[in-house]
């Protein structure tokens, strides 16, 4: 591991055949999967025995084959999700430092909802000491659920 404190990456491409999941491991080995949600757990128990490291010392970048195009397709969703769940987070600070600025100019939350065309129980929300923090916890809950 580099000083400044890079991970090291290791790519693991999953084919599927008729057991399972060939996970060939680049620079490493290749191993094998019953399932592709097992792939990420096999990949990186081999890489730990195979180069005597952690298991928590470095990432995988997992690239499942699965024909016609369709993972090209895959990672540009991801990709685009990504995108959009950054552009959301960003949207939802903007319009709480505007609620917040109109509330600071007098409005009341009625003309609030108005101006930010939102129902005034969500003005109450953008509102909220806290509102910011709490958005990122439950992103981050989500976030950590779907793994």
């Amino acid at each position: 591991m580099s000083t400044d404190r890079r991970r090291d990456v290791y790519t693991v491409r999953a084919r599927r055949w008729e057991h399972g999941w060939e996970l060939e491991i680049d620079s490493v080995g290749a191993t094998q999967s019953h399932s592709l949600k097992d792939a990420e757990m096999m990949a990186r128990d081999y890489i730990r025995l195979a180069c005597d490291v952690p298991a928590d010392s470095f990432d995988i970048e997992l690239v499942p084959d699965v024909g016609d195009g369709l993972g090209e397709q895959a990672r540009q969703a991801r990709v685009e999700t990504r995108a959009a769940e950054r552009a959301r987070d960003e949207a939802a600070r903007h319009v709480r430092d505007v609620a917040r600025r109109l509330h600071a100019e007098g409005l009341t939350g009625g003309e609030i909802a108005v101006v930010l065309d939102v129902s005034p129980q969500r003005v109450s929300q953008l509102l909220k000491p806290g509102a910011q923090a709490a958005g990122r916890r439950k992103t981050r809950a989500k976030k950590t659920s779907e793994v």
